[in-house]
């Protein structure tokens, strides 16, 4: 694990401090896609409309077919904070063939984005966000000003997630710890080498993204979050870390809405592969099955090695407990944890082979990247 950057160390977060405040704050548009999200929009485009930029700052809400008030919450929203003039809501169409539903909805917005009249636009970047993300009042700030004092083509943030009920507690640091296993947060920082981003939050300069062939480019990706980061990594330097002042508020009440939300893309990580879903498993049992059973199960020198190798893991897993805010005593019970997480892979690979892998909002789409 160490080798890997020392992602567990959990070292790149955004601060106060990152970067000086530019001479000239830059136009920026906030994209967000929305299906079905009356729970959540109204306190997201709030908390957009509320931010301090003392740029342009305007937002394109599509809605993607929604059956519900999605609309017209974010209108009410708007409405309230006597901000009409800085919210479009645009109904968007049907997505194509080989188009993801989020996708086309972030295609459509940012062209709308792109169109906004004024002498500043179009804008210099684009906020693609989603309605269940909250942002603290200054975000956008700090976005834009570490995208200008470092000129680079995308700034990502990992929103915190919704970390209450008892199977949030159980499951939710796991999955940021591994994200941060597959795509290092250093490494992806540095020139060159892996590319990837987290979807809740990513202020991707304009004309990058456009050079890199827009939304249309990684048109058919179930992760389509790292899909546009390795993209725009392309074009220029990207930066991604953690954050507490961007916040998921979807809730995971129960086990069963976490393996739903893994599964809908692990398979897609793999390469929709069986081979490489063997490979996964087999290393998930050596790294986080094998400790835990010598140290219970063994005898002698092997009992031993499985204990320490259990006692690593457990801290390094400690550094993003912390941030989440958990008890330690969760350390213990990673090889459990990891247990759950191949399960949601291989419920993953089933649900692709039945025909509803990506399964989101009554769309199944991993068939798109099979």
């Amino acid at each position: 694990m160490a080798l890997r950057d020392g992602f567990w160390l959990m070292r790149e977060v955004d601060s106060a401090s990152d970067a000086p405040a530019p001479a000239v704050w830059p136009a920026v548009v906030a994209v967000v896609p929305a299906r079905d999200e009356a729970d959540v929009i109204g306190r997201s485009i709030e908390s957009l409309l509320r931010q301090d930029y003392r740029g342009d700052f305007r937002i394109v809400l599509v809605d993607d077919g929604s059956s519900d008030a999605t609309s017209a919450i974010a209108r009410a929203a708007a409405e309230r904070l006597g901000a009409e003039d800085r919210l479009t809501v645009l109904q968007g169409a049907p997505p194509p063939a080989g188009w993801t539903g989020k996708l086309w909805a972030v295609s459509q917005g940012v062209d709308r984005a792109s169109a906004t009249g004024g002498p500043k636009y179009p804008p210099k970047y684009l906020l693609l966000t989603d309605a269940d993300i909250v942002h603290a009042a200054d975000s956008v700030s700090r976005l834009a000003a570490r995208a200008e004092a470092r000129n680079l083509a995308l700034v990502s943030l990992m929103a915190r997630l919704r970390c209450e009920s008892l199977a949030e507690r159980a499951t939710i640091p796991a999955f940021v710890f591994f994200f941060q296993m597959l795509y290092p947060f250093a490494r992806v920082n540095r020139p060159g080498g892996v590319g990837a981003a987290a979807g809740g939050c990513m202020l991707a300069k304009r004309e990058a993204l456009a050079a890199a062939g827009g939304v249309a480019s990684v048109r058919t990706a179930l992760i389509d979050d790292c899909a546009l980061g390795a993209a725009l990594k392309r074009q220029g330097p990207v930066w991604l870390g953690l954050t507490d002042r961007v916040v998921s508020i979807r809730d995971y009440p129960r086990l069963a809405d976490i393996a739903a939300m893994v599964s809908r893309s692990a398979y897609a990580e793999l390469r929709y592969s069986p081979w490489r879903l063997a490979g996964a498993l087999g290393g998930l049992a050596l790294v986080y099955g094998a400790p835990p059973a010598l140290a219970i199960f063994g005898e002698g020198p092997a009992r031993w090695l499985g204990l320490a190798a259990w006692v690593v893991m457990a801290i390094a897993f400690q550094p993003i407990l912390r941030f989440y805010r958990r008890s330690p005593v969760w350390g213990v019970l990673l090889p459990v944890i990891a247990a759950f997480y191949a399960g949601c892979t291989v419920l993953s690979a089933w649900q692709h082979m039945r025909g509803r892998g990506g399964m989101w909002k009554g769309r199944a789409q991993a068939a798109l990247g099979g």
